[in-house]
């Protein structure tokens, strides 16, 4: 029998090599759960706006592991006490952290999957691999559920400054080109400390935390709010949520068995067990960009119009404004497109519907950012900063925005 070599290495265009630390890390890698994030892209549909930006949870979920090994060594050379269980903790737990995504991540929570949460799916996967893997993830969901006594290990995986934000700013940046969302994870990681359990950035590197925040709030207005990403995220949702509606009607649509699973059934939590579990990790970005490429064509005029308006990028007509969208305004269109195409008024609300979008890139109100001060004392970031940005980055921004068909634009 051929020894596999696991100590593998991955050239990524990020970091550069990659590696792999253990033969437990390479058989989780190598599982069919955390392959199928090679098939479920980061962006969602942002490639629409940024053509480049098709890389996947996969890229991702390795660079979050490669960014936690440096910062387990940072803290480490600083005198941070972290055992070889805790370490390898750690690095599953960070690698894992968005295994529960479904197909264009946030869509499928809004229309298929609806009472589920990818955190709750993310959970679901650690324990079913857990319990293929002997127990040896125990440690690794313990502190993903913040049941661990070392409060700071959580903080690594999720806080207002882990692993996962500094990964995807870096390469969601990267890929888009929207450089204004590059960030300097290094001295990042080279700054972090804990301190009385808690992780806290050195002062002196307050600069780059300040950095890291800016860049967040371009890379949400920029990238992840861009306008043309929101239209075609909540078409695609609008798009899976008739689908649905028109399956538990009675009607058979073309698509794969785990789509077709999804569509008929009302999946919540309590329900989500593990033949669920494995249907759902048969579900990814081919799954549905298949469906939509045959649902163009079906006699069903809301769900064949939405389909062709991702399939051909001829989107509904988004306006962003300041204020809330007039009631009247929203009601004038309804009626056009109700007299337009002879729709009832549930079939117009696919199409003429408003909205808001908030950005907040630091919440002080939530677990603070930490900063260590020369005298030990250790300070709220809004509190240590000198820069009235920071204060300024604290306040949640809320925009609203109107979509309807651009040919009524022309009546």
């Amino acid at each position: 029998m051929i020894a596999t070599n696991k100590l593998k290495i991955f050239n990524d265009p990020i970091y550069g090599f990659i590696t792999i630390p253990n033969s437990l890390i390479y058989d989780l890698i190598q599982h069919p759960y955390f392959q199928r994030l090679r098939r479920i892209s980061q962006m969602g549909l942002s490639y629409l706006v940024y053509p480049g930006a098709h890389h996947t949870r996969f890229h991702h979920a390795l660079g979050c592991m490669h960014i936690m090994q440096k910062a387990v060594q940072t803290l480490r050379f600083k005198g941070v006490a972290i055992s070889n269980e805790e370490e390898n903790a750690l690095y599953i737990a960070i690698l894992l952290h968005d295994i529960g995504h479904g197909p264009f991540s946030h869509a499928m929570e809004h229309s298929i999957v609806e009472e589920v949460h990818h955190e709750e799916i993310s959970l679901k996967f650690m324990n079913a691999l857990n319990e293929e893997f002997e127990g040896k993830l125990d440690l690794a969901i313990q502190i993903f559920k913040g049941e661990y006594h070392r409060k700071f290990m959580l903080q690594l995986i999720s806080s207002q400054l882990d692993m996962d934000r500094m990964d995807y700013l870096k390469r969601d940046s990267f890929y888009s080109g929207v450089a204004e969302g590059n960030i300097n994870s290094d001295r990042l990681i080279q700054m972090m400390n804990v301190q009385d359990d808690v992780l806290v950035i050195e002062e002196k590197g307050i600069f780059s935390v300040e950095k890291f925040l800016v860049a967040r709030r371009l890379m949400y207005w920029q990238a992840y709010l861009h306008k043309t990403s929101v239209v075609a995220e909540i078409t695609l949702t609008k798009i899976l949520k008739r689908a649905k509606e028109l399956t538990q009607k009675g009607e058979r649509l073309d698509c794969s068995k785990p789509l077709s699973f999804f569509l008929n059934n009302k999946i919540t939590t309590d329900t989500f067990n593990l033949d669920e579990l494995i249907t759902f990790s048969q579900l990814d970005d081919y799954d549905v960009l298949g469906a939509i490429k045959s649902w163009q064509f079906h006699a069903d005029f809301v769900l064949s119009s939405l389909s062709k308006m991702i399939i051909n990028r001829d989107l509904l007509k988004i306006i962003v404004l300041d204020e809330k969208v007039d009631a009247e305004l929203l009601m004038q269109y309804k009626n056009k497109i109700t007299s337009l195409y002879s729709l009832p008024d549930n079939e117009a609300n696919y199409f003429v519907f408003k909205g808001k979008l908030k950005n907040q890139a630091y919440n002080k109100e939530s677990e603070p950012i930490s900063i260590l001060k020369k005298d030990g004392e250790i300070e709220n970031l809004v509190d240590s900063s000198d820069q009235l940005q920071v204060k300024a980055l604290s306040k949640s921004v809320t925009k609203y925005y109107i979509c309807f068909p651009k040919v009524l634009l022309d009546i």
